[in-house]
């Protein structure tokens, strides 16, 4: 592991024989094809333009690989050697495809420019270092073909993604981080916000025990954390509905309910009763205007009837709270 990270066991670029810089150049044409053809199969539902960029660039990928192993069956015969990029000391990396599931569209389109640009640099780099004159000029074609005056990226962009279509998948985009993150987030700290507060300061004015308080206030957090967040993960496996990764949404509407609860439960870590009290009601304050606020910016719900929900529900619970402890 550690000769991975320094490099130690690679191989210098300057090291390498002009058969060797075209067998990396094929292996680094193949595993750029699969990555954007990854890129397209993670797409295509909701993104297809994009998609069919991804494909093309995947296709340009295969026309370049099947340059090189022409010069190379030319030049060296049928026996390629295996050399990848990661066998090379400073050569640029490649993420796995697993990781594309975690990037934004925008994140995608950006990273095939990346690499690109990347290519491009290797190709100037390797027509330095041969001297047969038909395999100079076959790399200096490519790296005029990953650069050009746009890349391709940019240019089948054009093709197949122009601004309205970029504009309906940006939208897309959006829709997407609601379903997933905003709305079960929104519901968990509503939730975390609005329930535990009978609780706490039911507990809170019945004892009069800051430390009590803190550990209600904590366990009722934490368990409805844990709740909601098997119940958002169970009910919708993501399929049918296109709310997307059920972890993804368990996760967010759980962290999200626990935070709501914790935070008008950790002011009573401090010792004086009264000054505990003023400021888990202030803390109660800004948590349902915050809810408010996400409800009208995400969710474009009216302010008015935000502020009836949130404002006005929490309200009552927190009266309820209050009667019940004082009763």
């Amino acid at each position: 592991m550690l000769s991975r990270l320094t490099g130690f066991n690679r191989r210098p670029f300057e090291s390498l024989s002009e058969q060797e810089i075209l067998a990396l150049a094929i292996s680094s044409e193949e595993d750029d094809g699969r990555i954007y053809l990854a890129y397209a199969d993670h797409l295509r539902a909701d993104y297809p333009r994009s998609a069919r960029v991804f494909e093309d660039m995947a296709e340009e990928e295969g026309g370049h690989r099947a340059r090189l192993i022409e010069r190379h069956k030319a030049r060296f015969g049928d026996r390629i050697p295996l050399i990848r990029r990661e066998h090379v000391r400073g050569y640029y990396e490649r993420k796995p495809d697993w990781l594309v599931k975690n990037l934004s569209v925008d994140k995608i389109r950006q990273t095939a420019e990346d690499m690109e640009a990347q290519a491009h640099s290797f190709y100037l780099a390797a027509a330095q270092r041969t001297t047969d004159a038909d395999t100079r000029k076959l790399l200096g074609d490519l790296a005029l073909a990953e650069k050009g005056h746009e890349s391709l990226a940019r240019r089948l962009g054009l093709e197949h993604a122009p601004e309205d279509v970029k504009t309906q998948e940006a939208e897309t985009s959006r829709r997407k981080f609601i379903l997933t993150y905003v709305q079960p987030g929104l519901a968990g700290l509503m939730d975390g916000s609005v329930s535990t507060l009978a609780p706490i300061f039911a507990t809170a004015f019945a004892t009069g025990d800051t430390w009590t308080t803190f550990l209600v206030g904590l366990s009722a957090s934490v368990g409805a954390g844990i709740s909601m967040g098997f119940t958002e993960a169970a009910h919708d496996d993501g399929v049918i509905s296109g709310r997307g990764s059920p972890l993804k949404r368990g996760l967010a509407s759980g962290i999200m309910t626990t935070i709501g609860g914790l935070g008008h439960a950790l002011p009573y870590l401090i010792p004086d009763f009264t000054l505990a009290t003023s400021v888990a009601i202030a803390v109660v304050f800004v948590e349902l205007w915050a809810i408010a606020w996400i409800q009208n910016h995400w969710m474009e719900t009216p302010w008015s009837r935000a502020i009836f929900q949130v404002v006005l529900g929490g309200a009552l619970v927190f009266s309820a709270g209050l009667l019940i402890g004082n009763a």
